[in-house]
């Protein structure tokens, strides 16, 4: 494979780790342009040594002295703020890897997305906040974008060489997370401990919360409608607690595609960086008959309402999924600092939604209004309840 470039926004979280496994086992096809993490400037400079990245940028300003004294006579950028992030996206790489959680990551995304060039998305937060808007963006600038959440990735490799029109049905398969089976009183007194403990991957806390509440699910929900226009209608949750198969589409042949695979990010991840051919990992072979069994079951949207709640968002529209997901990620984080419980997260959201229109954003400036507005009205309802 002739050596290509990458940027990797959001070096030092899980997916970013992922990510430089991967170019670390295949070292000889792989310059490294941008690194960039939150506030951890120490790592950051670690992996910008190793890899010889070209620039590394901390989102967190205040963190900036202390990244540039550890890259001090290396020749590498030290950057930072939002600012930082948008210059490093913006350099020429064959491919950026956008893997900042949340919406502090929509900034850097869509400047990637601006190159035209190769864009892998781990960022569902910024697709659902401005889908209309990045969708647009990309169709402009001719970029390639390509899924790298399990599901979307899995989708993505389902749909290749068919024609969209022949769908009948995308499902989204979802472990159910910690707490699959637990009561309503029992999730009412779930502690933040127990609902990062992810059984099948290893993510980090915002991801492993959003997993245990099932918003992970619905805000996939709303990307695959951006991703795959095949219509709401066609989109559907089940709940797969062996996390084998990450999702699957039916065609109206009645024939049935289905993605497997383990439960390691670097499989999606390799999928994205290959493309269109394949690379290698050291994932071992999937051994079936180890497995057992695979089994399935409808979503509890009674236990777990943050899928309905989506769904309800994407039909809505508008300047509905950023104001779902910006008042998720405050109740979250509440919920984290252990300010609310585990289930007033989705009575937060839907209390957010339910008080606050705006006009549907025409541009990343309005998506950001929306966002400031319903994060203010989330963080109201939190001081309301302390």
């Amino acid at each position: 494979m002739t050596q290509r470039s990458i940027s990797i926004l959001g070096a030092t979280g899980s997916i970013g780790a992922s990510t430089l496994d991967l170019v670390r086992r295949h070292a000889a096809d792989w310059r490294v342009v941008a690194l960039t993490a939150n506030c951890q400037a120490l790592e950051l400079a670690r992996l910008a040594r190793e890899f010889r990245a070209e620039v590394a940028v901390v989102a967190d300003e205040r963190c900036l002295p202390e990244l540039r004294e550890a890259l001090a006579g290396t020749g590498i950028e030290a950057l930072a703020g939002t600012e930082g992030l948008v210059e490093a996206s913006s350099r020429a790489a064959d491919i950026v890897i956008a893997a900042i959680v949340g919406c502090a990551g929509l900034a850097p995304t869509m400047a990637a997305i601006e190159q035209g060039r190769v864009v892998g998305l781990a960022n569902k937060e910024a697709l659902v906040s401005a889908g209309e808007v990045m969708t647009a963006a990309v169709r402009r600038c001719g970029t390639v974008l390509l899924p790298v959440d399990s599901e979307h990735n899995a989708i993505f490799q389902c749909l290749a060489g068919n024609d969209s029109a022949d769908v009948r049905s995308i499902t989204l398969t979802a472990s159910g997370g910690p707490f699959r089976d637990w009561s309503h009183e029992r999730l009412a007194a779930a502690t933040p401990a127990e609902a990062v403990k992810h059984p099948n991957w290893d993510m980090g806390a915002k991801i492993s919360v959003d997993s245990a509440t099932m918003f992970n699910k619905g805000l996939e929900l709303i990307e695959a409608y951006h991703l795959f226009p095949v219509g709401l209608d066609r989109l559907r949750i089940i709940v797969h607690p062996q996390s084998v198969v990450h999702s699957m589409v039916e065609y109206r042949d009645g024939s049935t595609l289905a993605q497997l695979g383990p439960s390691d990010m670097r499989v999606p991840i390799a999928s994205v960086l290959a493309w269109p051919r394949r690379m290698t990992t050291p994932m071992p072979p999937l051994d079936l008959a180890a497995i057992g069994e695979l089994t399935f079951r409808s979503p509890d949207e009674a236990r777990f309402p943050a899928t309905r709640l989506a769904r309800e968002a994407a039909e809505a529209g508008g300047a509905a999924p950023a104001i779902l997901n910006a008042a998720n990620e405050v109740a979250v984080a509440a919920f984290l600092a252990g300010q609310i419980g585990f289930t007033r997260i989705a009575v937060e959201v839907e209390n957010v939604l339910s008080s606050y229109a705006a006009p549907a954003p025409a541009c990343l400036s309005d998506v950001f209004a929306i966002d400031v507005e319903a994060r203010a009205r989330a963080r109201e309802l939190t001081e309301a309840l302390a």
